[in-house]
């Protein structure tokens, strides 16, 4: 799943973001709307942490939505796709 399907199904990954960033507001993701920047951007304000951490673990987040997703219509995982 790249960006754009997260930002086209953004209602669907708003709970599953939410589950992994529990501090992030309804607003919050409201402002994000699917971008990963303005995702990044969030997380780093709630959680106080550095640009690139905030960007590393929204990249590792993404990582494993993909594998999910490509075991859910079976096919094989890609590890080098980002």
């Amino acid at each position: 799943m790249n960006w754009d399907q997260i930002k086209g199904n953004w209602k669907q990954a708003k709970g599953e973001v939410k589950s992994r960033w529990g501090k992030l507001t309804d607003d919050d993701l409201d402002v994000a709307g699917g971008e990963k920047d303005k995702l990044v951007g969030r997380i780093q304000e709630r959680y106080g942490i550095a640009k690139e951490e905030a960007s590393r673990q929204v990249d590792e987040w993404h990582r494993v939505q993909r594998e999910e997703n490509a075991v859910d219509q079976g096919r094989p995982i890609d590890r080098k796709a980002s």
